[in-house]
């Protein structure tokens, strides 16, 4: 059966160890989050997330959402699983005190968030969404529209929504046809279809606010006209109580391969009456302060479901008999040898491990680095750690939800024909997690956003954010003997990175599909390097505590860098193959050779 218990261990480790995330407490606002403060927040939500949310997981998968005369209901135990969450004060642990919120860091934050979504993804999507419009309203809300939904979004009582995505166009958002006609008052009157929206219609808060992006009547063409605009489902009273409703409508709901508890939802906008956030025509900038964060959940989303996965399939490899060991019978005593004893069984196994420990690392650090670069005293730390951030924001997003569902895969693997059924739970992993590569941007367009602005913005100026301290560590620490092997395979991969950049962006100036057709490969080649350098770092910090070690878990640490670094970091090497091949195979080819559609 599916199996979930907190990776509390590894959390602290990367956090206080590895990251020296106490240091955060230094910050300005951070003050009151001492170790022991932070320990007992994770043991907290480990607790919520295996006591109360993991075990609706498969049935709220199972009985899914409903809906019925405009009504979306929940599956059993969501209301009150929500209700606890928010009395707990789980929905406001990252936002700022002066909404009401406990303004934790947002690195303890992102560990909490991996919980929820390891635990119950469906049930993660509802007070996520919430974050991100908290995100937006924080950054481009005036002071009225920041005091009256703020709080109501820290409290839990009111969540909310990015509505984006329209029938005819997805990506491409400067298509959008949804209309914000001007009103006398200041208002807006808003008029349209939204699909796919996320928790875009629930019986789980007393208000769903919609941010909606549309286009007034003096809009410029494309994305140059596209405005940002609040819509709540029931208007506002003076004294911020719920009012009459708004004209919004949920039409369907969608009927999904996974996170079928989440109500993914149709909105029609009927004269709906809205308020402008922030500058008109300027609704892009708005909204892509929630899609950032956005994207970052999401991978965080595919480390969650990677470590459930793995979790799963350890205690199946581990108790399930079958076969015998390859040099003979390791458990003589019983009719068979456990799973765990066969080289495949393990190298799937030690594959997911390394990839999410690895990943989970990575997230670690740039969680770290989006809290300095918000509290850092001077402009720039600030800088640095912000280009820090945004290179490797589609990294987390692309790589995080690719492992998440390979990861999947292979507990399902691991399981066999019970993994393929649902008693055991292990394919609703897979099913949740194909998703996660889809949306806040596909991972084709996170990999268009690393060549197209991350490489060359500021004439590479995020690269060099993470290039020096890569180089630094490899300068540092060649000369030690115990560190000989992971640095002369980080090395390799970091020196094909180099050379792959050079290559795309020589390239991709005179020719940009050559950029393009490289620009998934490149992704991958530098996030399986990123990751290396995490476990180079931890293989180091693991080396220097190994004597101490009465659980193993440095011990642990280090086998699982080993093979990291030897088994799945030479991917670099096919990866630069295929980078270096370029583009005109892909581009060249006739497009009636890709052959006719079935008659």
């Amino acid at each position: 059966m599916a199996t979930y218990t907190a990776p509390l261990r590894d959390m602290k480790f990367v956090y206080h160890e590895l990251f020296g995330g106490d240091e955060l407490q230094k910050l300005p606002g951070y003050e009151d989050f001492s170790p022991d403060v932070v320990d007992a927040v994770l043991e907290e939500a480990g607790k919520l997330a295996a006591e109360v949310l993991f075990p609706i997981n498969r049935s709220g998968d199972e009985e899914g959402c409903t809906f019925e005369n405009g009504v979306v209901r929940t599956p059993t135990g969501f209301k009150e699983a929500y209700d606890q969450f928010t009395a707990g004060g789980w929905t406001g642990l990252g936002a700022d005190p002066a909404y009401g919120g406990q303004g934790a860091p947002k690195a303890l934050n992102m560990l909490v968030e991996e919980m929820i979504c390891s635990s119950n993804m469906s049930f993660g999507m509802y007070p996520g969404l919430t974050h991100g419009a908290y995100n937006a309203l924080t950054l481009y809300g005036t002071e009225e529209q920041k005091q009256l939904y703020l709080p109501k979004f820290v409290e839990g009582t009111w969540s909310g929504t990015m509505c984006l995505t329209e029938p005819h166009c997805g990506t491409d958002l400067g298509l959008i046809r949804t209309k914000a006609d001007p009103q006398s008052d200041g208002s807006v009157k808003i008029t349209g279809t939204k699909i796919f929206i996320s928790a875009g219609e629930h019986d789980l808060t007393e208000n769903i606010v919609h941010l909606v992006l549309a286009k007034l009547p003096d809009a410029p063409p494309g994305v140059k006209g596209i405005s940002l605009f609040i819509v709540p489902k029931f208007l506002p009273k003076a004294d911020g109580s719920v009012g009459p409703r708004n004209g919004v409508a949920c039409g369907s709901i969608e009927h999904k391969m996974g996170i079928k508890a989440s109500s993914t939802c149709v909105i029609n906008f009927d004269e709906a009456q809205g308020w402008l956030v922030g500058e008109k025509h300027k609704g892009m900038r708005a909204m892509f302060a929630m899609m950032n964060t956005a994207r970052l959940g999401v991978g965080v989303q595919g480390l969650g479901l990677s470590e459930a996965a793995y979790q799963g399939a350890l205690q199946y490899a581990r108790e399930r008999l079958q076969g015998r060991g390859l040099k003979g019978a390791v458990q003589p005593d019983k009719p068979a040898d456990p799973l765990l004893v066969h080289p495949d069984v393990r190298k799937n196994l030690l594959t997911i491990k390394a990839l999410t420990e690895g990943t989970r690392a990575l997230v670690m650090w740039v969680a770290m680095a989006q809290d300095k670069s918000e509290k850092a005293d001077n402009d720039a730390d600030r800088q640095r750690h912000d280009d820090l951030v945004q290179l490797l924001t589609p990294v987390v997003k692309a790589f995080g939800t690719d492992g998440g569902f390979d990861n999947a895969n292979l507990g399902v693997q691991i399981y066999g024909g019970h993994g393929y059924i649902r008693e055991h739970g292990m394919e609703q992993y897979v099913r949740d997690a194909r998703i996660t590569q889809i949306y806040e941007g596909t991972n084709g367009i996170q990999a268009l956003d690393f060549v197209g602005r991350k490489m060359s913005a500021h004439y590479g100026r995020y690269l060099r954010a993470f290039f020096h301290p890569v180089q630094q560590f490899i300068e540092d620490n060649a000369s030690d003997p115990a560190m000989e092997d992971a640095v002369l395979a980080l090395a390799k991969a970091f020196g094909r990175l180099q050379q792959a950049v050079g290559a795309v962006a020589q390239k991709g100036m005179s020719n940009p599909n050559e950029a393009g057709a490289a620009a998934t490969d490149l992704l991958k080649l530098i996030s399986y390097v990123a990751v290396g350098f995490m476990w180079a770092r931890m293989t180091k910090l693991a080396l220097a505590k190994q004597n101490d070690d009465p659980t193993g878990f440095y011990k642990g640490k280090l086998a699982t860098g080993r093979f990291y670094m030897t088994k799945l970091l030479p991917q670099t090497g096919a990866l630069l193959s295929s980078i270096l091949a370029g583009g005109s195979l892909i581009m060249d080819m006739d497009d009636d050779l890709f052959g006719a559609a079935a008659a």
